[in-house]
């Protein structure tokens, strides 16, 4: 009988209520903030990063994951008599965690190559962050636990993060300009103007959509492409930061503009927060 494993890491920002429910293994990305370092995920809630965040006087930083995380993850699954181990990864063209994770498994099999044909390691590259890839682990970890096999949950997973559409807007672009990693973000130059950028991810790489005067536009022109180009069987998931009042707002839109309540309004964790700022709002669905 198929016993499968689920992992992921910390930028897929999994609520931890639900990573416990359903028995997901999250890896923590290693936060650098002074002279600590801290466990993404597990070391502070999100909330209170973000005050941590606001109040350090050093910009935090971020390692990647390197092989030997990973070498431990598939070791302990391994013999804990999983036959099969999928793991989604954040976007392979802002961090070389997918291509350490590729190695550790190339790894694992040459010094385990009695392993090959009783535990099978599906490695995903999301080419996105945040619960664009977290939600179809969530998703593929209830898939197994009805009984569906490791093949249709890989190619469920797949076909997810291939249409998942993130778009939204950092209403404080310090962090994006400081980090450089949103890169449309850390070139965007219409603050002056009072200009917010509305802005997706495509093929891995950071788009700006739209370019809306002041917050109070912000919320319409997030809604107004969602129901434009979600597909009317998606969920919608909401991302929010520290701003309550424009996630408040986004909630109230999608009520009165999608006709739903949000499937899910999560927090953004510690690595999006670093990237991205803490005050953010966007729409998560399937295009």
């Amino acid at each position: 009988m198929a016993r499968i494993k689920f992992s992921t890491d910390s930028a897929a920002d999994i609520p931890d209520a639900l990573r416990e429910e359903l028995s997901i293994q999250v890896l923590p990305f290693p936060i650098a903030m002074g002279e600590k370092e801290l466990n993404d995920g597990f070391d502070f809630a999100p909330q209170e990063f973000y005050g941590m965040l606001l109040s350090t006087p050093q910009a935090p930083t971020h390692a990647q994951l390197n092989p030997y995380v990973f070498t431990q993850c598939f070791e302990q699954a391994w013999k804990e008599g999983y036959t099969d181990l999928i793991h989604t990864s954040i976007n392979s063209k802002g961090s070389a965690t997918y291509g350490n994770a590729l190695q550790a498994r190339e790894e694992f099999y040459e010094d385990h190559p009695e392993a090959r044909d009783t535990f099978h390691i599906y490695i995903i590259d999301s080419h996105n962050y945040t619960m664009s890839y977290g939600w179809p682990v969530l998703e593929g970890a209830r898939m197994a636990a009805a009984g569906k096999e490791a093949e249709e949950i890989v190619s469920y997973i797949q076909d997810w993060v291939d249409h998942a559409r993130v778009i939204f807007a950092a209403l404080d672009l310090r962090f994006a300009k400081k980090s450089g990693r949103i890169s449309a973000a850390a070139a965007f130059m219409g603050e002056a103007l009072g200009l917010k950028p509305v802005m997706t991810f495509e093929d891995g790489e950071s788009k700006i959509l739209s370019k809306v005067r002041g917050e109070k536009n912000v919320i319409s022109a997030i809604v107004e492409l969602c129901k434009k180009e979600r597909r009317p069987d998606s969920p919608i998931l909401l991302i929010r930061g520290n701003n309550d009042e424009q996630a408040d707002k986004l909630a109230q839109a999608c009520r009165q503009e999608l006709g739903r309540e949000p499937d899910l309004t999560y927090c953004i964790g510690g690595v999006i927060a670093i990237n991205a700022g803490p005050n953010l709002v966007g729409l998560l669905y399937w295009d």
